[in-house]
């Protein structure tokens, strides 16, 4: 396969199939340039979301090799893979990799400057580390979830964004990237150890400083940042919709104040706690008032930091999503364009999945005859 654009060109990374995290990075790397081979289980299973291919973007931007890694034959064919490239990931329990005869050890072994990513919950060691759990199971023993609703009400899940995606993906992501630079100090690969716990519990770092200086309280909209302050909350507009108001700072609220417009006595008194209760009486009434699409055309041009509260369908159409061309459709898939940008060295959206055994091994140095073969004996498929 010819290199692709972007900074990782020329970066050959195995991805081992999987659910969440893992391709969601492959995904990624394949649009920062990298050829990124998924390889995934000869059988085939009942998918776990059953997505057509060209809404499946757990297989976008990859060559896809299904491999029999029950005969020795298959473990020693992607063993030899493995030993041609840069990065590896893989999303198992721990032990799991070692089973199959392609531990850590074993691939380091072939392949000395190997970056050997392992994404897991709990980590490759601990209590916890060969329980099942999902984002809601790491978030909540973070301390993060705690922190997430209203007042008075329950721990609200955050999609599955910020123990999945970003302690997981981001935080694998940032470990192999990592070491593939101490790689050219040292010409040595190493494991990566990377934990959704871990990584959720990193984004969370400012809060446990704010929570040992004494200006964060424990208890849900209670706070500067969890709708405890009426200046930084959503609210319900006439038809329905919401805005999101987030002017923190006096010189914004000040803005906000003028716009909306909020009364004098409030104006002057944002962070005087006393008066939060009746403050957001007024801005709630006052937002009630007017559609949604009214007051984010009023804001728009000014600081006050309000924002229409867009749904997935409605925000590739927002003027300055449009204009930073942050959304492409293509064959009934829209969807967000490769980040973050580079100068010199763009990535590029990837398209469906390459299925061409032949052609992926060849990529690899294994010639026609030798994949014919491979595909005769069941050791590979596509």
């Amino acid at each position: 396969m010819s290199t692709k654009p972007g900074p990782l060109a020329g970066l050959t990374v195995v991805e081992m199939a999987g659910l969440g995290p893992v391709p969601l990075a492959g995904l990624i790397l394949a649009e920062l340039g990298a050829r990124v081979l998924r390889v995934e289980r000869l059988a085939k299973e009942q998918a776990f979301l059953n997505l057509p291919p060209a809404f499946d973007l757990d297989r976008h931007g990859r060559e896809i090799l299904r491999i029999d890694l029950k005969r020795p034959e298959g473990t020693a064919l992607l063993l030899g893979l493995i030993g041609k490239a840069d990065i590896l990931l893989e999303g198992f329990r721990p032990g799991v990799m070692e089973r199959l005869g392609l531990g850590p050890d074993v691939a380091l072994a072939r392949n000395p400057g190997l970056v050997y990513g392992r994404m897991t919950g709990f980590g490759q060691d601990g209590p916890l580390a060969n329980r099942a759990g999902h984002d809601l199971t790491y978030l909540a023993l973070t301390g993060v979830l705690s922190a997430i609703g209203p007042k008075g009400g329950k721990p609200v899940p955050p999609l599955n964004l910020a123990a999945d995606y970003g302690g997981g993906t981001m935080f694998l992501i940032a470990g192999v990237l990592a070491a593939l630079v101490e790689k050219d100090r040292s010409g040595r690969g190493q494991v990566v150890d990377a934990a959704m716990v871990d990584g959720a519990s990193m984004l969370a770092a400012p809060f446990f400083g704010f929570l040992a200086a004494g200006i964060w309280r424990e208890g849900r909209g209670s706070n500067l940042l969890d709708s405890g302050t009426p200046f930084y909350d959503t609210y319900e507009c006439a038809d329905g919709g919401f805005v999101a108001v987030a002017c923190l700072e006096p010189q914004f609220f000040a803005e906000f104040c003028r716009l909306l417009p909020l009364p004098e006595a409030f104006a002057n008194a944002q962070y005087d706690q006393s008066r939060w209760p009746a403050m957001r009486e007024a801005i709630a009434a006052r937002i009630a008032t007017r559609g949604r699409d009214e007051w984010a055309a009023l804001f728009e041009a000014s600081d006050a930091c309000v924002a229409p509260v867009l749904s997935l369908a409605e925000a590739p159409g927002h003027p300055h999503n449009r204009a930073r061309d942050l959304h492409a459709t293509t064959n009934g898939l829209t969807r967000p364009n490769p980040a973050p940008r580079f100068s010199r060295t763009p990535g590029a959206r990837s398209g469906e999945a390459l299925r061409d055994a032949a052609a992926t091994l060849s990529g690899f140095g294994i010639d026609a005859d030798e994949a014919e073969r491979l595909a005769s004996a069941g050791i590979v498929g596509q």
